[in-house]
């Protein structure tokens, strides 16, 4: 196997200390891959970097580090954010170990990323999958982590509806973490990607489920967040993609779920950099091309829609309980007293008023609103 010195080393400092120290992406950045790791072998005899590719290469995974043609060019923003938050935020990756039959950099082109709770609620997977599904209809990759609840149903979603999707890990590609989402994590590979920064084999540590999240959140245009509790680790994910600079989305729940309280906090304390979503279509608005409008339903047609206006004046002042005759009306409506005469012979026909005792009145298919909802004044009592 050759492979160049800087790849290597790359590969042996994922290896040695990956994410765990911020400083180190700064160095590697300034001075090379193979100066730090020279500075720091002695330190970690046991790395052995050409056993983690022999390893990766056996799995029928590759390895992908800036520069490469498939590298996401969005990636870069962990890179220009790393001077601000050298020293308390990871930036970014050294490498990506990638697992799957998709290309990561297309693939990044039109991604968002869905997440949430591990503990959901029935209204919260099913909401996931219904967007995930919708998402994908529309030519979006789903982004998530594979976790069990809110992530596992984003997946899922994707999947059911033919579209790729993202499983960004905690551990080595070749490890099935959470167990139970052996056989996902498989159709996940086959459907688009498993990618991780931990060497193959790294067990999913604690603190790597937080840092994967920067990744999950760089990744993708926008965030959805789905069901939340109050210190719920994908509120975490949240945050990486409001710092940089991403969107940020979130869909509400019932106000008595604890499940929905980070959802409803994210939404009140950062109203100016969170959007409420609740679909597909709103979603690709936020983040889609300009012109990705949301379809919403058009306005149910009430049987006073298109009627002329002198017909719908004169149904605003008829009584419904009681006839008037037509010279009344036409004074209400200030019109002609033959002009209202020659209207209600067809008004009767089609069942809007009916003739009492030689006056009109409403009939209960006359008093239904226009869509627009407008009262009119027999709708409101009328005082008749």
């Amino acid at each position: 196997m050759t492979v160049d010195g800087e790849r290597l080393a790359r590969v042996a400092l994922a290896r040695a200390v990956g994410s765990d120290k911020p400083e180190i992406s700064i160095e590697v950045a300034r001075r090379g891959a193979a100066s730090v790791w020279a500075d720091l072998r002695l330190r970690h005899p046991a790395v052995d970097p050409v056993r983690d590719l022999r390893l990766l290469d056996n799995l029928g995974g590759r390895l992908l580090c800036p520069g490469d043609e498939e590298w996401p060019s969005v990636l870069s923003v962990l890179r220009d954010m790393r001077a601000a938050d050298a020293r308390t935020e990871p930036g970014e990756p050294l490498a990506l170990w990638v697992y799957g039959n998709g290309d990561l950099g297309q693939l990044c082109e039109r991604a968002v990323a869905v997440v949430g709770a591990r503990a959901a609620t029935p209204y919260g997977t099913t909401v996931t999958a219904d967007l995930a599904s919708g998402l994908s209809e529309r030519g979006w990759t789903v982004v998530s982590g594979a976790a069990f609840g809110i992530d596992a149903a984003a997946h899922r979603g994707a999947l059911a509806a033919g579209g790729p999707t993202i499983a960004v890990l905690a551990g080595g590609v070749d490890v099935a973490y959470p167990r139970a989402h052996t056989e996902l994590l498989t159709r996940i590979r086959d459907n688009g990607l498993l990618v991780s920064e931990a060497s193959p084999g790294s067990p999913p540590y604690r603190g790597r489920f937080l840092t994967r999240n920067r990744i999950i959140a760089a990744l993708a245009r926008g965030t959805v967040l789905v069901e939340a509790g109050h210190r719920s680790g994908a509120l975490n994910t949240a945050r990486h993609a409001r710092r940089l600079g991403r969107v940020v989305m979130a869909v509400p729940g019932p106000v008595t779920s604890a499940l929905s309280v980070g959802c409803h906090r994210l939404l009140r304390t950062h109203r100016e950099q969170t959007v409420l979503v609740t679909d597909a279509a709103e979603i690709c608005e936020e983040i889609g091309a300009v012109g990705e409008l949301a379809g919403y339903p058009p306005v149910p047609v009430g049987v006073r829609d298109g009627l002329p206006e002198l017909v719908r004046r004169l149904l605003d002042v008829m009584p419904a309980r009681r006839s008037v005759g037509g010279a009344v009306l036409a004074e209400r409506v200030g019109e002609r007293p033959e002009t209202v005469q020659a209207l209600m012979g067809p008004l009767v026909v089609e069942g809007l008023v009916e003739q009492r005792g030689g006056g009109y009145r409403l009939t209960a298919l006359g008093r239904a609103p226009s869509a627009a909802g407008v009262l009119s004044p027999s709708d409101a009592g009328e005082g008749a």
